[in-house]
């Protein structure tokens, strides 16, 4: 079925008249009639019946006219929509570590923003661990991933664009708590609280362990930083996790690790097998800018 007879057909039954349908729609006359011809025999009924020097609608008509309206409004409304998209216009969906979600990520979306003011762009944001975080992109729910690389199993291009810095902490009480630096060799027979299954430090804190030949002795595992922080506090464990300025309003004590190095990366995780949209795929360029002149 031709769009264009569809929207003859349309301002045919607005206007009633021939003449005035095919000047507003810029085509002869006779073009409008074979149209409409055309598209009565594919439909098999009458859609018009004259009525002296005008038409009206036929009883098939009338019931024919609300659902093309209704399909070409959606229709329309779909190609305005990927238009805007195309012009890089829509909403970027992000998911990020919390880590990442106190300052990072939110100033580079407002960076963004402010550099293209002259665009509609948007930003949703999903924050949580690793894992939950590649499952989302995995299922096509998110367009870019601000998060530890991702596992091998998942296929996405993992680009590394920031460094963080990883400390110990320890109670109050600690013997090492008058210290500014520590090896991990000097927390092996303390209680360590771990990150638990998902969290993608697990693995980067069990291979700074692996380095020094060694394992913590682990007592509790938990998903959340702020979580790991507070038990420490209360003196349940000691732990390695990020630098945060929330550690500095908690009664623990922050040491420098000395030994090994600490080398935890963070990364701009995609899809490559899912197209995103322009304004993702700005976004992303930006992003990837931005960690070339850190």
């Amino acid at each position: 079925m031709n769009l264009s007879h569809l929207r003859y057909f349309v301002r045919l039954a607005e206007t009633r008249h021939y003449t005035k349908a095919a000047e507003q729609m810029y085509i002869s006359q006779p073009s409008l009639s074979h149209a409409i011809a055309q598209l009565e025999q594919e439909l098999g009924v009458p859609l018009f019946e004259k009525s002296g020097r005008n038409v009206e609608l036929t009883q098939f008509g009338e019931v024919f006219l609300k659902q093309v309206r209704q399909s070409l409004e959606i229709l329309d409304g779909s190609v305005d929509y990927l238009h805007r998209i195309a012009a890089g216009n829509g909403v970027v969906r992000l998911g990020l570590l919390r880590t990442l979600g106190v300052e990072y990520v939110p100033a580079l979306a407002a960076s963004f923003k402010r550099q293209n003011a002259d665009r509609n762009v948007d930003f949703t944001f999903f924050t949580g661990v690793t894992s939950d975080i590649m499952h989302k992109l995995q299922r096509h729910e998110l367009d870019i991933v601000f998060s530890s690389k991702a596992p091998e199993e998942y296929k996405f291009e993992s680009i590394p664009i920031k460094k963080q810095d990883l400390v110990l902490i320890v109670p109050p009480e600690h013997r090492l708590a008058a210290r500014h630096t520590a090896e991990l060799s000097e927390v092996l027979d303390d209680p360590f609280i771990q990150y638990a299954h998902g969290s993608g430090l697990r693995h980067v804190v069990n291979d700074m362990f692996a380095q020094i030949d060694a394992s913590p002795k682990v007592a509790y595992e938990i998903q959340e930083d702020q979580v790991i922080a507070g038990l420490v506090a209360q003196g349940f464990g000691v732990s390695v996790v990020p630098y945060m300025e929330m550690l500095l309003r908690l009664n623990v004590k922050i040491l420098q690790i000395s030994r090994p190095v600490p080398n935890r990366m963070f990364y701009l995780v995609t899809d490559p097998a899912v197209t995103i949209s322009p304004a993702a795929a700005d976004f992303k360029r930006f992003v990837l800018a931005q960690s070339e002149g850190q």
